[in-house]
């Protein structure tokens, strides 16, 4: 039979039952449990400062860690989503672009900051995938990090430099089976979702486009305007520009099905890669250990950020939409995410190390 320890005389001090926690005899309302000393007016003033805490919070500037360059879209959204979070917290929302590594150096610095919701970080494509090209990492995606939800999804495009003569993805595809290895895509960077698209491209098509990565979607486009790389599966609203001015082609979406704002505009997957589906979309995470209410607060506060007009108007004008859920929804995403280019990754035997 064993006791629980307490300041109290010996006499005053009954077997611990069960549930271990037991009341000092003689002494009405006072518990022992775990070997401390409770008293419901102790417990109430605990709860009670938890909720103030969760109350109070955010008590000072809240940094949005983002694993990519600046100048891309899911950069950009960070930056609409988070001014018009940190109006509605009361606190400035700060971006810290963290590139590199294919997502894992930032990844390395969220799941390791202080769980106080001063931290949030942005989940992408490119944080689903680094399990599947990595094979030691010093955190789990999984475990590590609280989703929130999703803010923004948006569709990718085929672009290419108008030196490369192909105006069909049948073209692209043509044009690569007779120089396999030569041409060329550009990605914003390892396991980004412009790197899969390619990758993925290569399994359906059967054809061997070369990779080349960069630290952003933004110099991604920018090497292809350029005539440094051939193509690109990008975001197509920051390459219409250029498309315009004649200095970039359009070939095709990635989405299943054609998006809304470019209807004209044909699938890849209807243009003879069967199957063919990347759709760009971004997160909000907190380190694991985060207080719940914490993260309800967040959780609400997005809600509202992401139902504003403005907002959505602000976001339409990068391709982008909206995507609010419930942060169980989230983590059943990010989870199907990283078991699928688990999968992809090895057909395609890919690795980073």
């Amino acid at each position: 039979m064993r006791h629980c320890f307490t300041a109290a005389p010996a006499q005053f001090v009954r077997p611990c039952g069960p549930a271990g926690a037991q009341r000092i005899a003689g002494r009405r309302g006072v518990w022992v449990t775990s070997g401390l000393l409770f008293a419901p007016a102790l417990l109430a003033c605990l709860l009670a400062a938890s909720c103030t805490s969760a109350q109070d919070y955010p008590t000072k500037t809240i940094r949005l860690i983002v694993p990519l360059a600046p100048g891309g879209g899911n950069d950009t959204a960070a930056r609409v989503v988070g001014h018009k979070l940190g109006e509605a917290l009361g606190q400035q929302v700060v971006v810290d672009n963290r590139p590199g590594g294919g997502s894992v150096i930032a990844s390395e610095i969220a799941a390791r900051a202080p769980a106080d919701g001063h931290t949030l970080y942005l989940f992408s494509t490119n944080v689903t995938v680094a399990p599947a090209l990595h094979k030691k990492l010093s955190f789990d995606t999984l475990k590590d990090f609280a989703p929130i939800t999703r803010l923004t999804i948006a569709p990718g495009a085929l672009i290419v430099h108008p030196s490369v003569p192909v105006k069909t993805v049948r073209d692209v595809i043509a044009l690569a089976k007779t120089k396999p290895g030569e041409i060329t895509f550009a990605s914003a960077g390892l396991g980004s979702g412009s790197h899969l698209g390619g990758e993925l491209f290569n399994m359906l098509a059967g054809v061997s486009l070369l990779h080349v990565p960069y630290k952003g979607s933004a110099l991604a486009t920018a090497s292809v305007l350029g005539g440094e790389t051939s193509v690109a599966f990008t975001n197509p609203i920051g390459a219409l520009p250029h498309i315009k001015a004649g200095r970039l082609r359009m070939i095709a979406v990635t989405t299943a099905q054609r998006w809304p704002l470019l209807p004209g505009l044909p699938t890849i997957a209807e243009s003879g890669v069967p199957g063919y589906e990347i759709i760009i979309w971004n997160g909000l995470a907190a380190p694991a250990a985060t207080p719940r209410p914490v993260l309800d607060r967040l959780h609400r506060e997005l809600m509202r950020v992401l139902a504003m007009p403005e907002l959505n108007e602000l976001l339409a004008a990068d391709g982008s939409r909206t995507y609010a859920e419930t942060a169980q929804a989230f983590a059943a995403f990010i989870k199907y995410e990283v078991e699928k280019w688990i999968k992809v990754i090895a057909q395609a035997r890919l690795s980073a190390t």
